[in-house]
């Protein structure tokens, strides 16, 4: 990544500036359907390292599928919340 310039901070600056109501929005279109959004694209959620456990049959059969366990148990739970997100906003 490259470094920013002062040109470049001096912008930044003004832009955090402006109020909201004060930004012309008007050419860009507004986004209401995310479901088809590609999650981690261009922004990577930060990641924390936990203790969890499991019962040693449900480890053994996310383990028996190769590498990236974790990660696909990341994948259950963001699916189960966001499901869970989904139920939420229609009640």
């Amino acid at each position: 990544m490259k470094a920013v310039s002062t040109e470049q901070r001096r912008e930044l600056g003004a832009l955090a500036a402006l109020k909201d109501g004060d930004i012309d929005t008007s050419e860009i279109s507004e986004l209401e359907d995310w479901s088809r959004a590609t999650v981690g694209r261009f922004y990577r959620p930060i990641k924390e390292p936990v203790t969890i456990r499991l019962d040693a049959d449900v480890l053994a059969w996310l383990r028996s599928q190769g590498k990236g366990y974790q990660t696909r148990i990341n994948g259950m739970l963001r699916e189960a919340m966001l499901q869970r997100r989904t139920r939420c906003r229609h009640v």
